[in-house]
């Protein structure tokens, strides 16, 4: 290999030349210009074999066998870039289009994982041979990016699966497949029980198919028909419905594009339906909401998992024992959680029964898997078998983590933990599961402080991804350093957050709910704010949210704020919406989904109609609502109070806020999370200061930028930051 060179050059005797990916400069593979350069000159020393070349191999040094575009230069792009993007995405096409057009067979043989770009490398090959191992995976997640696939995965899927499937399993989804469902749906062709077994089985295929070539190069027609055919013509307008109920309005264009390209792809030939593509492609790289997306769900949640908030300097710790107090819901998941991560579990509740309810909670969740084929009956009762119920304290002995899970009541929190401390390991981590309860309080009945520190898990447990780590004053290093560890190993994404009421991801909610709230009192039609809040991107109305987390929550928790707020001598100012939820739930009695009546009407388990009472209770005015400023005083709440956060200390990192706004409280994907949305704002932190400064001034002063965002976001003299009203998405 060159000093310069990414690809590995290796010609057999039998005339096939295996060409090994191996970039010296990177971890992983990736289609970047290094690259595309060692590529171009390999594909000319193989066209300048002429005859003597008989077939080729694709292969890989890394672990994977490509990881796909580089997300760093795509990130880096902006719309001037389109030109440059689009030369350079034309340029790996035709590259490609050499490859599959040699004369000659083509394997690629998959040691490791071949995702988005990668895939699309092997696509172009005649034949794909992949080692059947658990850990390798296959797929085209760009759309999971806000993305689609530019180096013809979207053009060829349609040509082999046909548009139907293309879209369903593979574009649509950016579904990572086994090996298994790979074969089975025709993405690879052939498994091999190990990586010793890949050469060997492409150069017999090379030498069993000399005169290989691809249907669409025979004048083949697309399996099940193109978009002018009328069974798949009857289809498109309902496949273009279902998108647009599916995001409500919400802007995430990367499914639509998708299915615009798939469509215009089958109605042309191979060459323009890539150029089709190519051009979607640079539409959604270039544009803003991709490159949100790139940084808060991959970026931020790579420095997460990567150990950015973990103090350095302490081995890595693994729980093997854990003891759960308290198996309502959340302990009920929470063991599930660690018993799913192969963790043996003591769940203890005051007697056997509540118990054992909580063990049949795990039971039920693992023979769904089961019935759906996800999980072996054997597996399943694997996983049961590490969880033990019991009403005796004896049988938390030993354990090396502590998570009591019971009401939020800091005498009871305390108590509970002051019967197991004699028995579990003496250096046991010892968490509270809280969502709002200060941890230096707690701590106070825990005779090792050092020890002791916030674990807030969100429901339901076993299926919420983010577990937000709260230090107390006497937290130490090492006990942050074995929660990040335990956070890891149940496979969750832990943030770590700073001690105050609510810490940040209740915090920030609460500032939607609370604003949700006061729209309802200022006669703003409750329909509207829920079409608002979908149009957003939030997954469910914030009235219907409002209902299923009590409305009683956001009272307790803006009292608890108060008192707080009061003992510092500065009075929390009353909100609008304080007075709407006080109203709904003293006066009315409507207080929640739980207890059958709330802004929705209930029927047993199923929400029904926003109440009819409302309109007598919070007359709707009649001045029509602008859905774009209610989406923006929602998002706003939320982002203005992230910032106050990141001043007060409770938030360490921007990665931190990201992760947790999208992953705890369903922050839109859009944004890329709180923090995100304002530097992915048109004019950056100068225009959305810009726009909060709008909102305080119509709303209140609740929506005052801060201090520190109106220091960071000052244009320059005479530049205006952004016209009134714009968004990111217009």
């Amino acid at each position: 290999m060159t000093a310069h060179s990414t690809i590995d050059w290796q010609r057999l005797e039998s005339g096939v030349v295996v060409l090994t990916f191996d970039d010296p400069a990177q971890r992983v593979n990736t289609m970047n210009a290094a690259w595309a350069q060692s590529f171009g000159a390999a594909l000319d020393r193989l066209s300048a074999l002429g005859s003597e070349l008989t077939g080729v191999i694709l292969t890989s040094g890394k672990s994977t066998f490509f990881a796909g575009g580089d997300l760093h230069d795509l990130i880096a792009t902006t719309p001037a870039d389109a030109g440059r993007l689009t030369a350079f995405t034309d340029d790996v096409k035709r590259m490609l289009r050499r490859l599959e057009t040699l004369g000659v067979p083509v394997v690629a043989v998959l040691g490791g994982s071949a995702l988005g770009g990668g895939l699309e490398i092997a696509l172009a090959c005649h034949h794909r041979i992949a080692v059947d191992t658990p850990a390798l995976r296959v797929g085209l997640p760009e759309v999971t990016l806000g993305l689609l696939p530019g180096g013809g995965g979207l053009v060829r899927t349609v040509r082999m699966l046909g548009l139907d499937a293309a879209l369903d399993q593979v574009l649509l989804p950016g579904t990572a497949f086994d090996a298994g469902r790979a074969h089975a749906l025709g993405l690879l062709d052939h498994l091999v029980a190990g990586a010793d077994s890949l050469i060997p089985a492409a150069l017999e295929w090379i030498a069993a198919n000399p005169g290989a070539s691809r249907p669409w190069d025979r004048a083949g027609t697309i399996p099940g028909g193109g978009a002018n055919s009328p069974d798949i013509a009857a289809t498109l307008p309902l496949r273009a419905a279902a998108l647009r109920a599916q995001y409500k309005g919400a802007p995430m264009p990367a499914r639509a594009k998708i299915l615009a390209a798939a469509v215009e792809s089958t109605q042309v030939d191979f060459d323009t339906a890539c150029a089709i593509e190519t051009r979607y492609f640079v539409e959604l790289a270039t544009g803003q909401i991709s490159k949100n997306i790139i940084k808060g769900t991959f970026f931020d949640r790579q420095a997460i998992k990567s150990g950015a908030g973990r103090p350095h300097g302490y081995p890595v710790h693994r729980t093997a024992f854990a003891a759960v107090l308290g198996a309502g819901m959340m302990g009920a998941g929470i063991a599930l959680s660690c018993a799913l991560a192969g963790i043996r579990v003591a769940l203890e509740d005051i007697d056997y029964a509540a118990a054992q309810r909580g063990k049949d909670y795990a039971s039920r969740y693992l023979a769904k898997q089961v019935a759906a084929g996800r999980r072996t009956a054997e597996d399943a009762d694997a996983v049961l078998a590490l969880i033990t119920p019991t009403a005796s304290v004896a049988d938390l002995a030993g354990a090396d983590l502590v998570v009591e899970a019971v009401f939020e009541d800091p005498d009871l929190k305390r108590r509970v933990f002051g019967e197991v401390l004699d028995v579990v390991a003496p250096d046991a981590v010892l968490a509270s599961n809280t969502s709002t309860l200060p941890i230096t309080d707690l701590a106070t009945g825990v005779s090792r402080p050092e020890d002791f520190v916030g674990l807030h898990f969100f429901s339901p447990v076993e299926r919420m991804d983010l577990i937000e780590i709260i230090v107390g004053e006497k937290t130490s290093d090492a006990t942050l350093a074995k929660a990040f560890d335990i956070a890891l190993q149940l496979g969750k994404a832990p943030i770590v957050v700073g001690d105050v009421r609510g810490f940040f991801t209740s915090r920030v909610i609460l500032q939607r709910l609370i604003e949700a709230a006061a729209m309802v009192g200022e006669g703003i039609d409750p329909q509207s704010i829920e079409q608002a809040s979908v149009q957003a991107g939030y997954p469910v109305g914030t009235l219907a949210l409002l209902d299923e987390l009590t409305l009683t929550l956001p009272l307790k928790i803006r009292g608890q704020f108060r008192e707080v707020a009061e003992q510092q001598g500065i009075p929390l100012p009353e909100h609008p919406g304080d007075a709407v939820l006080t109203t709904m739930a003293e006066t009315l009695g409507r207080p929640s989904r739980v207890a059958g009546a709330g802004f929705y009407d209930y029927s047993g388990d199923r929400r029904g109609a926003l109440w009819p009472g409302l309109a007598e209770h919070f007359p709707v005015a009649e001045n029509h609502a602008d859905l774009r400023e209610l989406q923006d005083r929602l998002l706003f709440a939320e982002v203005l109070e992230t910032v106050r956060c990141h001043d007060n200390g409770v938030l360490r990192s921007v990665p931190d806020a990201n992760v947790g706004s999208l992953l705890g409280i369903g922050f839109p994907v859009w944004t890329g999370g709180t923090s995100q949305f304002i530097e992915g704002y048109p004019g950056g932190r100068a225009g959305f200061a810009a726009r909060a400064q709008e909102l305080a001034h119509r709303y209140g002063p609740r929506f005052a930028p801060p201090a520190s965002l109106l220091r960071e976001s000052a244009p320059p003299p005479g530049e205006p930051a952004i016209r009134s009203g714009e968004r990111a998405d217009a």
